[in-house]
């Protein structure tokens, strides 16, 4: 038998509300994360000169699959960012030793 399949449905869209306070954003130049079997924790944190604790300024919750999919979308991103204005230095590229700032594993 040959089963007509039905057309695919078109994405569906996502309408997405912010309230201004949220809308203005929060500065994070330290993220620490760790994880469970069931979930991915990640704390969004600031790091100033001077002071001697970091304040977490915002802590995301997800699933492990929604997890890889936002590593994947970042990484699309990034890859579109520097198509458009160049490598962003890191920095391990850059040889910096302080120990703070947004870190990779491993080191």
């Amino acid at each position: 038998m040959n089963q007509q399949q039905p057309p695919p449905s078109p994405p569906q869209q996502i309408q997405v509300q912010i309230d201004e306070k949220t809308g203005q954003g929060t500065y994070a130049n330290l993220a620490l994360i760790s994880h469970s079997g069931a979930e991915f924790v990640v704390d969004f944190t600031r790091m100033l000169p001077g002071m001697p604790k970091a304040i977490v300024q915002a802590r995301i919750i997800m699933t492990p699959q929604h997890t890889k999919s936002f590593l994947k979308a970042l990484e699309e991103n990034i890859k579109r960012y520097e198509e458009r204005y160049g490598e962003i230095k890191t920095g391990v590229e850059r040889h910096e030793t302080r120990n703070i700032g947004f870190q990779t594993g491993g080191e």
